[in-house]
């Protein structure tokens, strides 16, 4: 099984990253927290070093998703703090109430790169937090995320069951090691 990462320095942020997120996983998500998973997800790269990049920052270039456009680059601050507003009202969370939030993320797509991985890893993050077993979207699943992400608004069960699939791989895996979950 692999999982969907780009370059052998951002699989190994990427497992900082994991590590962060198991370590801050009830703390709520703010903009503070999205912006250090990016910048610990592209510290030291390739692109971190170009010029249109900003690890740990908003992008600084108009970019799309899918074919999709996204927030400019002026509207993200503003469309971020209301996704957190609305997202942060201390209701207990389900797996669909994570699903919208991080379709939301997605379009919105703060960063210039690193927003599907942080998206997944905001995923991981809320999905520990509020007892849910989490999930790994893998290379074999990943055409079918894309798809969910896309139909979202016209239908759910694209999204929602390609993560119940991931869900039930990872608990495979949880089994496999005698790790017990509940769910």
């Amino acid at each position: 099984m692999t999982v969907y990462l780009a370059g052998n320095l951002e699989t190994a942020n990427h497992f900082r990253c994991i590590d962060i997120i198991i370590d801050k996983a009830d703390i709520p998500v703010s903009e503070k927290f999205i912006k250090e998973l990016h910048y610990t997800l592209k510290n030291g790269t390739s692109d971190s070093r170009e010029s249109w990049s900003a690890a740990g920052d908003y992008k600084k270039f108009p970019n799309e998703v899918g074919g999709n456009r996204t927030a400019s680059p002026e509207a993200v601050s503003t469309e971020i703090r209301k996704l957190l507003e609305s997202y942060n009202d201390g209701r207990p969370k389900t797996l669909n109430d994570i699903l919208d939030f991080h379709v939301r993320f997605e379009r919105i797509h703060p960063f210039q790169d690193g927003n599907g991985r942080v998206g997944r890893l905001l995923l991981f993050k809320e999905c520990l937090k509020y007892g849910i077993v989490p999930f790994m979207i893998t290379d074999e699943l990943k055409m079918f995320y894309d798809r969910g992400l896309q139909e979202w608004d016209r239908e759910k069960g694209y999204l929602t069951d390609t993560c119940l699939t991931a869900q039930d791989q990872f608990k495979n895996s949880l089994d496999y090691f005698r790790i017990p979950y509940e769910g």
